[in-house]
């Protein structure tokens, strides 16, 4: 079932989705060489505490993970691209960093992810991050009312086989609002005019993710961690968007300094 958000509680989320855009603009600027995976998440709790916000991880147990979740950050490095469990880990040059944050704030959730690489960025990973990217502006652009959600899902999977990339649909974007997860699923991969008819009023995470070489994934032994099947590099972009009657209002743009 969907929920039509109403214009207030639009600008309820938005206020949710400007904290997590702040937060993952911080994270990109403490990312660096050495920097421990265990102290992102720190600040982040930090951060969490002194909003009075509700991490939507936090004892998160969904049916493909590995009991609850006890991290208020998904934080994955190089070939992990979705869900990955913060450990200790010092960052090195030449990382590519996944960062996932989704927290609620009086009732009403944001949920977005930036990649960035650490140090000296190669030059096939920084294309690899600006095709998520640019993914992301395609999905967002053809989330209008009286288009269809596969409208969304195939221009963010054109954008990927354009640069050459293959696309997993196994996890994708979805609804939330007053939740993390709500309806509709909101997959990478799809075809244009076909599926649900988009409205104003709905709220949806766009996740367009993709890896080097292969669109196959596994799974690390703590149960949580998405890997590439190949080892090959991943890079993560995700916005929360309010559809109105204008286009899409994205509700977790980043601050204007950026890393």
């Amino acid at each position: 079932m969907i929920e039509l958000k109403s214009p207030a509680e639009i600008e309820r989320m938005e206020v949710t989705g400007r904290f997590v855009a702040e937060v993952l603009a911080e994270l990109s600027e403490l990312a660096d060489v050495g920097v421990n995976l265990l102290d992102l998440e720190h600040h982040v709790r930090g951060r969490i505490r002194e909003r009075g916000a509700r991490s939507c991880y936090w004892d998160y147990a969904p049916s493909f993970g590995n009991g609850p979740f006890r991290n208020v950050t998904c934080l994955s490095v190089n070939d992990a691209v979705l869900h990955g469990l913060p450990h200790d880990y010092a960052l090195r040059d030449g990382d590519v960093l996944t960062m996932d944050l989704a927290v609620g704030i009086d009732g009403w959730v944001a949920d977005a992810a930036r990649t960035v690489i650490v140090g000296t960025p190669a030059e096939e990973d920084l294309r690899l991050v600006r095709a998520t990217e640019e993914a992301l502006t395609a999905g967002i652009e053809a989330a209008r009312p009286g288009n269809r959600l596969g409208d969304i899902s195939a221009a963010i999977e054109a954008v990927a086989t354009g640069h050459g990339y293959a696309v997993n649909g196994e996890f994708g974007g979805h609804g939330l609002g007053r939740t993390m997860h709500e309806d509709p699923h909101v997959s990478n991969t799809g075809r244009a005019g076909r599926g649900l008819t988009l409205r104003a009023g709905m709220t949806l995470a766009l996740e367009p993710w993709f890896a080097r070489t292969t669109d196959r994934i596994v799974v690390d032994p703590d149960g949580w961690t998405i890997r590439s099947a190949d080892g090959s590099r991943t890079a993560h972009s995700e916005h929360t968007i309010a559809i109105t009657g204008d286009g899409a209002r994205v509700l977790t743009r980043q601050p204007s300094r950026q890393k």
